[in-house]
């Protein structure tokens, strides 16, 4: 049983909806690092692992790298941290946030393009004649 507070990897994947090997490799390249091991030696996360890797599954459909991903969130905990460094890490989330609006954009743009694709099909198959509409489906 986990220490009150926290959880198992199990049920931080089940939360997040990632799968516990992705868990791990993120573990292991640095990325999400467990907030403590049980006496077994089982990973232990807390409701602030919770949010992190909510953060990095945020930045996935937007094409992020796993590198980007570790830039972003060294930018986050530096600008939590106080002093000149944080000014500099202030201007990194600033700019983050620049380039995930125009990301965000052109993904609107992507959909926006499916939606009329998906439309132009759909009137495609029911402007066919009867026997050649079902040789479609």
């Amino acid at each position: 049983m986990p220490e009150a507070g926290t959880m198992h990897i199990g049920e931080l994947a089940e939360r997040t909806e990632l799968s516990q090997r992705t868990i791990r490799h993120y573990d292991s390249i640095g990325l999400l690092t467990p907030s403590a091991r049980s006496e077994g030696g089982f990973r232990l996360y807390t409701e602030d692992d919770h949010a992190r890797l909510m953060l990095i599954r945020r930045m996935k459909p937007l094409g992020y790298s796993l590198d980007e991903m570790g830039d972003l969130l060294r930018a986050i905990d530096a600008a939590e941290g106080g002093g000149a460094v944080a000014a500099d890490a202030q201007q990194a989330l600033t700019d983050f946030l620049h380039d995930a609006t125009e990301r965000r954009t052109k993904l609107a743009r992507q959909v926006e393009m499916a939606d009329e694709f998906i439309g132009l099909l759909s009137a495609h198959r029911t402007s066919q004649p009867p026997e050649a509409a079902s040789k479609l489906g």
